[in-house]
């Protein structure tokens, strides 16, 4: 890892072991292989590839601890889980990553990440019409992609 990735990855682990310690949760050191795996992970997974990919790099995981540790991890806001449209969930890793939301390409499942910052005035429009404060939102298009000649 270089500086920066280290640097934030410690913040990250930190977060993880206070979140971990103040619910009374144990500490293992595959819970934080999870992270570790996850963090280095780009763009979106589904568990069971995450789990495939741990057991090809030799990592001693059960289903049963990988799905319990994505738990622990969505709820202390480390990881953030979409349902694309079908029976997979994906997760994507979320500390510190800018807000962004998706475009799932129904052909084959590709899922593009997109930022448009009309959509955070829409959300700033929101909160002062409804006088609430929206914590987080969920934007997903889903389409076919044009072919070159098609517009």
């Amino acid at each position: 890892m270089k500086n920066s990735t280290k640097d934030t990855y410690e913040i990250i682990e930190r977060k993880f072991i206070d979140y971990l310690k103040g619910r009374g949760h144990r500490k293992t050191p595959e819970r934080f292989t999870i992270l570790e795996e996850i963090y280095n992970t780009e763009g979106h997974f589904d568990i069971e590839t995450l789990y495939i990919r741990m057991k090809n790099n030799r990592y001693r995981v059960s289903r049963a601890t990988l799905y319990n540790t994505m738990e622990l991890l969505l709820d202390c806001n480390l990881v953030t889980k979409h349902q694309f449209g079908n029976n997979c969930a994906q997760f994507e890793k979320s500390f510190r990553f800018k807000q962004h939301d998706h475009f799932v390409n129904l052909d084959n499942g590709e899922v593009l990440e997109f930022c448009d910052a009309r959509i955070q005035q829409i959300q700033k429009t929101v909160e002062k019409e409804l006088g609430v404060e929206i914590t987080h939102h969920s934007l997903t298009f889903y389409g076919h992609k044009k072919s070159a000649g098609k517009k």
